[in-house]
């Protein structure tokens, strides 16, 4: 019997949270204390975890994210995620992330996130993290 996924390829709501691996659900509950607005990037993800690495924030995220609110982890310099350009920014200016206007040489002229501004430190650890 295969696992359902949702269209992001990331679990549904409804899904059990004992089917994800203990560092996924670890991950997506970081990407769940973002602020709207705001974002980390998957280095900071990793370092606030004190565990894994980019590469392993962002390999969970791809797998099991799309019930969480992915496009708040992001590549540290700003660019938008291949293949989900317009949906992560729908949803930049819907809750007013700072950007960054893409210059005339950028790809589809795209904007980048203004990682100065967004960026979220998460502030004193989050309440009830342990």
């Amino acid at each position: 019997m295969s696992e359902q996924r949702s269209p992001e390829g990331g679990r549904y709501e409804d899904e059990p949270a004992q089917a994800l691996p203990e560092y996924a659900e670890r991950v997506l509950d970081v990407a769940d204390l973002i602020p709207p607005g705001r974002v980390m990037t998957y280095g900071d993800v990793a370092e606030w975890l004190e565990q894994g690495g980019p590469r392993q924030v962002g390999r969970v995220m791809a797998l099991y994210g799309g019930a969480a609110p992915w496009w708040r982890v992001v590549r540290a310099d700003g660019v938008l995620l291949p293949g989900h350009e317009q949906r992560a920014l729908a949803h930049y200016r819907a809750e007013g992330t700072p950007l960054k206007a893409a210059s005339r040489a950028a790809e589809g002229h795209l904007p980048r996130i203004d990682m100065r501004r967004a960026r979220w430190d998460g502030g004193d650890r989050a309440e009830g993290h342990t």
